[in-house]
């Protein structure tokens, strides 16, 4: 298959990762340990979810650095990352080379899932990665090691989420960009009820709405309880939200986190 299969992660970028992670563990998420990469300059730990995709928390670690994340904070801390999953490496290319005019190379990453355990696990991926558009990077990936990330330990969450379902965007130029994201997908876009467009996979959705700056601004996970377990957390540990219409939406590190039944 030539075409995108779904939403596979979201890649939210702070100037801590310690902070970072305890943002999101205070929400009821469970975290995957500590992983670099890029030579050890940069590490992430991950929100696994049970039904589909998975958030990356990213940042520069002991005392490293990175052109690329520094360029991504110096316009803001949050979500700077949006992959899509694919299957057949070679169709999606030959694909692109006709919506595009050419491909991007096929990248591999292979790293271990936990820092702490070099000789465990590891996680191999093949990429494909088209020139950043404005609103941030945009990865193609398949997954060469897929239950060495989905192992059952890392997929309860006391808020009970279970699926990355959306990630919203906003940009001045939405017809332009969702043309961008139907060619590089190999899916049409629909009118969005919010004025913009939606990319709809067959798991998940990017929707692409009007705004005054090109950036990644929210995303949207499933819960397997009708919300009652984040409800339940935020209201325990005090943190704002704001509810409507079935959906509960909180802001965390740069990101409008928002739950659905």
């Amino acid at each position: 298959m030539s075409h995108a299969i779904g939403l596979d992660h979201a890649g939210i970028v702070g100037h801590d990762l310690t902070a970072l992670s305890a943002a999101f563990e205070r929400l009821g998420f469970s975290l995957t340990p500590l992983a670099r990469h890029a030579g050890g300059r940069t590490g992430n730990r991950c929100v696994m979810l049970r039904d589909g995709g998975y958030l990356e928390l990213m940042s520069t670690v002991d005392g490293g650095t990175s052109a690329t994340l520094d360029r991504f904070l110096a316009r803001y801390a949050g979500v700077h990352i949006l992959a899509l999953e694919i299957e057949d490496l070679a169709a999606v290319q030959d694909r692109l080379r006709l919506a595009f005019g050419s491909a991007p190379e096929p990248s591999a990453t292979d790293r271990a899932v936990d820092d702490a355990a070099p000789d465990g696990p590891r996680a191999r991926f093949t990429l494909l990665t088209p020139p950043d558009p404005p609103e941030g990077r945009v990865y193609l990936i398949r997954h060469e090691t897929r239950d060495a990330l989905w192992q059952e330990r890392f997929l309860a969450h006391a808020n009970n989420a279970v699926a990355l379902t959306e990630i919203v965007l906003e940009t001045p130029e939405p017809a332009w960009t969702a043309a961008w994201y139907s060619r590089l997908a190999g899916r049409a876009v629909t009118p969005d009820s919010d004025g913009g467009y939606a990319l709809q996979l067959p798991r998940g959705r990017v929707r692409i709405l009007p705004g005054t700056e090109p950036r990644m601004v929210g995303l949207t996970l499933r819960t397997g309880d009708g919300n009652a377990a984040i409800r339940s957390r935020l209201q325990e540990h005090a943190i704002a939200f704001r509810e409507e219409r079935q959906t509960v939406t909180v802001d965390t590190a740069g990101v409008a986190l928002r739950f659905t039944p």
